[in-house]
């Protein structure tokens, strides 16, 4: 069975979209984002598997707690494992089932998913003692060159489900046209709606004074 492993923060994430979500909020969307994901790599069979600097209970995923920098906590990991391994963000909620299994079928040994700006989304490894992760950066580029280095073969996945992340006040609005599940239920709680103006697309909040 595929590990799929999420890591995992639950203290003080998305500080970007501080100008439109508390503290308490960025935790809580997080956590729905965070679960939007579980869901989707339940759905693909796998056996997913939280990746955490502390011990927290999130339903559907077991947790595996390694006090350690994100490289040197996903290495552990992936010298301990003998099963594929899955490595996927928990920022990127509109992943989706079929995503994630066309992925996983890849016919090489690495399958890696590049995120926007230089970063990785997701990386897919059949063996996981012969490769080490190396994220921060332009860690697209670092992740095909140590496949290169090893001798392993690598598929680049294109994928718009996989590779939009959620970053931004901006990002929010890829929620709202394209998924269905927790994230978009949380922030339409909160009173966040798609708007459109001068002909471009964003969010707006009607119960909250944003910030520069």
């Amino acid at each position: 069975m595929v590990h799929a492993v999420i890591p995992f923060r639950p203290t003080n994430p998305k500080t970007r979209l501080s100008c439109i979500l508390s503290q308490e909020e960025r935790e809580k969307f997080a956590l729905r984002m965070l679960s939007d994901v579980i869901s989707t790599t339940n759905s693909a069979c796998c056996r997913t598997v939280l990746l955490c600097t502390e011990n927290i209970s999130v339903e559907g995923a077991e947790t595996v707690v390694k006090p350690l920098g994100l490289n040197e906590a996903l290495n552990e990991y992936l010298a301990e494992n003998d099963d594929s391994v899955l490595i996927i963000m928990s920022d990127i909620p509109l992943a989706t089932r079929d995503s994630v299994i066309e992925m996983v079928k890849t016919g090489s040994d690495i399958a890696v998913v590049p995120g926007r700006g230089g970063g990785t989304n997701a990386i897919f490894v059949k063996n996981p003692k012969s490769f080490h992760v190396d994220f921060y950066g332009a860690s697209f580029l670092d992740h095909l060159n140590i496949c290169r280095d090893s001798g392993l073969t690598v598929e680049i996945v294109d994928s718009f489900r996989l590779s939009t992340d959620i970053d931004e006040k901006d990002d929010l609005v890829e929620i709202f046209l394209h998924s269905k599940g927790e994230s978009r239920g949380f922030l339409e709680n909160l009173g966040i709606k798609m708007s459109v103006e001068k002909g471009r697309v964003g969010v707006h909040r009607h119960t909250h004074k944003e910030t520069p």
